[in-house]
């Protein structure tokens, strides 16, 4: 199908689908999401991924005017299309800075042209799904290469992560129960974003030195938290201490209110 008769099929799809069976959101899931196949997949596979869950829609990769159907492909208004995959890269790095340096300093980034993975080959294009150690597994690390090395560097993440993780239930373990910890939060969200892009490096020396220095971070949290747990363990001694109190103090009132009575 020629650029321009495909424009004018999905302008006609919009027009004419009732606005019932669209899916709400900018024109680009509008339209695409009342299709089937190739064109209505993009829609399937965004919802539930971890860009539907921050509000990343179609044009914050792709560009164009998410509120103007005939300008929402238009290049004028900075739509850029499907990148080519020497570009993903730098197409993923608008906003993953960080990981793209790293990405591009590894032995991945280095391949990159010539039979390289790209930021899609583990993370997908539209299903994009949370950043996790599990990304690192025998099933898809040996499409391309055996699977020793990525498991020794699983293996130096593993007790870390697991501690980040462990550590962030805690947290929303006090926030359920009134406790602050917005500033405590802040701070680990980001130790893990930092923590996470050593993934990116797929060098095993480099990911076990910079684990040690992040188990310093992450225990000078962890610090702060344990102690925040032990002041909440104390106040619920001294609170079952007086409640305690108050009990004795009551049965002692009833036996002399009651030695009372039979005195008279």
């Amino acid at each position: 199908m020629k650029p321009a008769t495909a424009t004018i099929t999905l302008l006609l799809l919009v027009l004419l689908v009732p606005s019932a069976a669209l899916p709400s959101g900018t024109v680009c899931l509008q339209c695409h999401g009342a299709q089937t196949g190739s064109l209505g997949e993009p829609v399937t596979l965004w919802k539930g991924s971890v860009h539907e869950a921050n509000s990343v829609s179609c044009h914050g990769c792709h560009g164009g005017d998410p509120t103007d159907v005939a300008m929402a492909m238009s290049p004028e208004r900075g739509f850029i299309g499907v990148p080519k995959e020497s570009d993903i890269p730098d197409f993923c790095g608008r906003c993953h800075v960080g990981v793209r340096e790293d990405y591009l300093e590894s032995a991945h980034g280095r391949a990159l042209g010539s039979g390289g993975p790209t930021c899609v080959t583990c993370h997908g294009s539209h299903r994009v799904v949370t950043a996790t150690i599990e990304l690192i597994n025998r099933r898809d690390c040996t499409r391309c290469h055996e699977y020793g090395r990525a498991e020794e560097i699983k293996s130096a993440l593993a007790a870390t992560d697991g501690s980040i993780a462990t550590l962030e239930r805690t947290l929303a373990d006090l926030r359920r129960i009134g406790v602050t910890t917005k500033e405590t939060d802040g701070e680990l969200f980001d130790l893990r974003n930092r923590f996470h892009r050593l993934f990116h490096s797929v060098d095993v020396d480099k990911v076990r030195a910079g684990t040690a220095a992040f188990r310093q971070e992450l225990d000078r949290i962890k610090g702060r938290v344990d102690a925040i747990q032990l002041e909440l363990n104390h106040r619920k001694l001294w609170g079952g201490a007086v409640v305690v109190l108050l009990l004795l103090g009551a049965v002692l009132a009833l036996l002399i209110y009651r030695s009372y009575r039979r005195e008279r």
